[in-house]
């Protein structure tokens, strides 16, 4: 799909790798960019520089989805591309509290859910659109220290795989975006894990870079970063020994971050 004149809904548009997506597209010659974060004042300053509009949205409540779809469409027309793209972090393990484990839930998972039931009746009687999914490489693989992240960006890539599945031949494209390490806030958290991807790391440009080429030749992975599908296949291939890996990786990690500073 070309993203020229397309009208294009942007989760999480108001920083990082959202942010570069709606910068991208109007420079790709989108017809209409909605910028929709929580954060509504930068927000509109993202909707300002590309000639969009910013709608404030909490995607955990699909009402506000609901609602975002409706103001796009009645400023812009059908929706051509939604990306579902924002997303939260948790640290921590099975004694996360419940109360974190549903807001994690709701924003990295049920979101991608509330999106695909706001615009697929549209699309599916237009008998075209697309859909993308921002999930993450934990999502193929795994995050160590962050059960609640590994668990909802796995079940975001179930479910991207699952609308792919069932809707492509009715005129549905599904990509799924599934980073590694991205210089954003997210990335710059105070966890060892931070540290050890930002090495191999990315700018949210070089993300979207990804992303345009992915989109235009309707991929359903996503990979700015090569070496995961490397990752994956081992994974695969041989999953007690990627586990094993695993292990030691995180062991290094949790050794590393006992260790007093210098």
């Amino acid at each position: 799909m070309e993203l020229a004149d397309k009208v294009i809904v942007v989760t999480g548009g108001a920083h990082g790798i959202g942010r570069a997506m709606c910068e991208r597209f109007a420079g790709e010659g989108a017809k209409g960019i909605v910028v929709a974060d929580r954060d509504i004042e930068a927000a509109e300053q993202v909707a300002s520089a590309v000639g969009g509009l910013a709608v404030a949205c909490d995607v955990a409540v699909e009402s506000e989805i609901v609602e975002l779809v409706s103001r796009a469409t009645e400023s812009y027309g059908p929706i051509d591309v939604f990306c579902s793209n924002a997303g939260i972090i948790t640290m921590g393990d099975v004694d996360v509290p419940d109360e974190q484990w549903q807001d994690i839930w709701n924003i990295n998972f049920m979101s991608h859910v509330y999106a695909a039931r706001a615009v697929l009746p549209s699309m599916l009687e237009r008998g075209s659109g697309y859909l993308l999914q921002t999930a993450s490489a934990a999502g193929l693989l795994t995050q160590i220290g962050s059960a609640p992240y590994s668990v909802t960006k796995h079940a975001a890539v179930s479910f991207a795989e699952w609308l792919a599945m069932t809707y492509g031949d009715r005129g549905i494209k599904v990509s799924c975006l599934c980073p590694l390490g991205v210089r954003t806030n997210m990335l710059t958290g105070d966890h060892p894990i931070g540290a050890h991807l930002m090495d191999d790391s990315l700018s949210a440009e070089e993300v979207v870079e990804a992303v345009v080429k992915g989109i235009g030749d309707e991929s359903f992975l996503i990979l700015p970063h090569p070496q995961v599908a490397t990752f994956f296949e081992r994974k695969a291939l041989d999953y007690d020994r990627w586990l094993n890996g695993m292990r030691r990786l995180k062991a290094h990690l949790d050794q590393n971050s006992e260790s007093p500073a210098e």
